[in-house]
């Protein structure tokens, strides 16, 4: 009748939305999306680019922490910070995705532009 059961992971900002098998990693959902979760080290929790905030809401619709969460993220679970490549959906979750350090750079560099007076 009905195929497997899915889970609908929502990425802010953006808004961008992927419907996924439960037990997909959030970086698998991400990439699903197209949402812009940064990683290096290819999903094995090495690089610590693809660091999400998840809202206390949502953060009973994961997996718990893996052990390489715990070791490298320590306090910042606390905070609802979780490794994309590492987390796994359990329900439907929203989930936000930190601004590049790039795009922010630049773009805190052209807000002080634009706050000078060139004139």
């Amino acid at each position: 009748m009905g195929g497997p059961p899915s889970v609908k992971v929502v990425f802010l900002p953006g808004g961008r939305t992927a419907v996924v098998r439960p037990g997909t990693t959030l970086l698998d959902a991400a990439r699903r999306a197209k949402a812009p979760v940064r990683t290096r080290c290819g999903g094995v929790a090495g690089c610590l680019m693809c660091k999400v905030a998840v809202d206390e809401a949502f953060r009973d619709r994961l997996s718990e922490p893996s052990d390489a969460e715990l070791r490298k993220l320590g306090p910042l679970l606390q905070q609802g910070m979780r490794l994309a490549c590492q987390a796994k959906v359990c329900r439907d979750a929203v989930v936000q995705v930190p601004e590049d350090p790039l795009k922010a750079a630049v773009r805190k560099k052209l807000a002080e532009q634009a706050e000078e007076d060139l004139w």
